[in-house]
Order: structure tokens, then C-alpha cells, then sequence
């Protein structure tokens, strides 16, 4: 990929952590030519982003200035105090950020001058399979968006979203490697009690979620009716099926995302409200 424009802008990444460093890492494995700058309180977590060709720096300020399009990948409570600090390197720029909970009239408040878009990726970026929701404030034109889209699918999939939703997508699919990671290990577990080794439990388990999304997805089936496929009279899955839906797992995984999305609100809230 040799750029995202016109010409090979540099892009700067504040806080270069879990999902920064797996921004870094995609744009570099992905073979972006132009600059990448990596910023980290710690140098030494950074290193394998510098063996991958990224410049690393502990300066936020000083890899603002350099940057064409910044991301910002801090946490949601750090977000007012770093805007602050490089405010004036990022007027008129493109500024993406993977913060949770923030709304787009939060950055534009601190910094006018600068054209945020809210993102919600997901751990899985870390293997270039994230799902990416974002929004978009007002004066983010339709080529910056271009822009952001192809940065983007540098990580997965992305979709444009109203505001609105950020909150349920951060609860469905921010959270949801959670979830779905609590669901592997239990299947790996019942693998193991029925005598299966561990490994083969714990591969055979994973294959069958990658699986079962990517026939869902490329199908466009709905999941009821994939479950019925595999549903025969008399057979295994439906004595399978039966205890499931005795022990109340569509509830508790209501339940969970509904969780998670008021807790996103109460994050919101009490930011705000410490920021005045």
C-alpha cells in the first residue's frame, strides 16, 4: 500500500499499545511506504514496532507535528489531557481515535480546529480480522473519509455508523473477543471432558467459530437457519441444543452487551463531568 492519498503521508499513532501497536503493526505488514511514528511513555515496548520500520518517540508533540493523519489510542480518560498537548500540532489535520465512550463533540470542543473521527475496532486487529465501526464529525470530507476507510481495512472490515451506536457496537463487537473467547474456552473444557486432548479441543473449538461467522457472513444466512442444518430429528445437536437453552445463554449474553453499553454511558458521564 503506498498511500492513502495522493502522496505518502506520514501517520502518527499516540499511544502505541494493544490496538495502536496493532495499527502499526498492520500498516507496516501491509507494506504502507510512507512514515510511521509510534509514541509510548516506555521506548523499550516499543522496539518491535522500530524492527518493523516504524520511528518511535516518546513525544507526542513532536510526532503530531511530523504526522499528516494521527491516530489516537489512548484511554478514554487520558483523551482531554492529550488533545491538549498537541492541540496546535494537529489543526486542520485528520485525527482518528479508538477511545471508547468519547463522543466527537468532546474532541471538537478541545481542539475545533482538527477533524476527529470516532472509531470502535477490536482486538482481532491484532490479526488484521477487526470489525471497525466509526463516525465521522462535520468536517470530515468525503476524501478524508476515503482516507480513513482504506486505514481501516488495513485492520479488517470497517463500517461508517451514526454516533449513536458507538456505544452498543463498543459492548457488541469492542467487547466482544471476550465473550466469544469465554465461549472457545468453555467448548475446549467440554472437549476435554469427554476425553478429547486439549490442544485438539481447543483448535477444533476456535476453527468452528471462525467457521460458523464466515459462513454467516458469506451466505448472509440467519444464524437460526445454520443452526437448523445441523439440527436433525432425534440426533446430537438437538440434545445439545435443549441444554443450552435451559441454561439461559441468549440471556446472559443480552444481559452482558446491555451491561457493557451502560457502562459505556456512566464512563461518558463521569468524564464530562470531571472535565466540566
Amino acid at each position: 500500500m503506498k498511500s492513502v492519498g495522493g502522496g505518502l503521508e506520514s501517520i502518527a499513532v499516540i499511544g502505541a499499545g494493544m490496538i495502536g501497536g496493532a495499527i502499526v503493526k498492520s500498516l507496516l505488514k501491509k507494506g504502507y511506504e510512507g512514515e510511521v511514528i509510534a509514541t509510548r511513555r516506555d521506548l523499550g515496548k516499543l522496539k518491535d514496532l522500530e524492527a518493523l520500520g516504524a520511528k518511535i518517540t516518546t513525544n507526542n508533540r513532536e510526532a503530531a507535528s511530523k504526522a499528516d493523519i494521527i491516530f489516537l489510542c489512548v484511554k478514554p480518560g487520558d483523551i482531554e489531557k492529550v488533545i491538549k498537548e498537541i492541540s496546535n500540532e494537529i489543526k486542520g489535520k485528520l485525527v482518528i481515535s479508538t477511545a471508547a465512550t468519547i463522543p466527537l463533540k468532546f474532541y471538537k470542543k478541545i481542539a475545533p480546529h482538527a477533524k476527529f473521527v470516532r472509531t470502535m475496532p477490536n482486538i482481532a486487529a491484532l490479526v488484521q480480522e477487526s470489525f471497525t465501526a466509526y463516525c465521522c464529525d462535520e468536517d470530515v470530507t468525503e476524501s478524508d473519509k476515503k482516507k480513513v476507510e482504506k486505514l481501516l481495512s488495513l485492520m479488517g472490515v470497517s463500517m461508517e455508523v451514526e454516533e449513536k451506536y458507538m456505544d452498543a457496537i463498543t459492548a457488541l463487537s469492542g467487547s466482544g473477543p471476550a465473550y466469544i473467547s469465554i465461549i472457545i474456552e468453555a467448548l475446549m473444557y467440554a472437549g476435554l471432558r469427554v476425553g478429547l486432548p486439549r490442544n485438539l479441543a481447543l483448535y477444533s473449538a476456535s476453527q468452528t467459530v471462525l467457521g460458523t461467522g464466515k459462513l454467516i457472513l458469506e451466505t448472509q444466512e440467519h444464524p437460526a437457519k445454520i443452526k437448523d442444518m445441523v439440527t436433525t430429528p432425534g440426533g446430537t445437536t438437538i440434545e445439545a441444543i435443549y441444554e443450552l437453552e435451559g441454561s439461559q445463554i441468549r440471556q446472559a449474553l443480552m444481559r452482558a452487551v446491555k451491561e457493557a453499553t451502560e457502562k459505556c454511558q456512566r464512563i461518558r458521564d463521569g468524564i464530562i463531568r470531571d472535565t466540566g
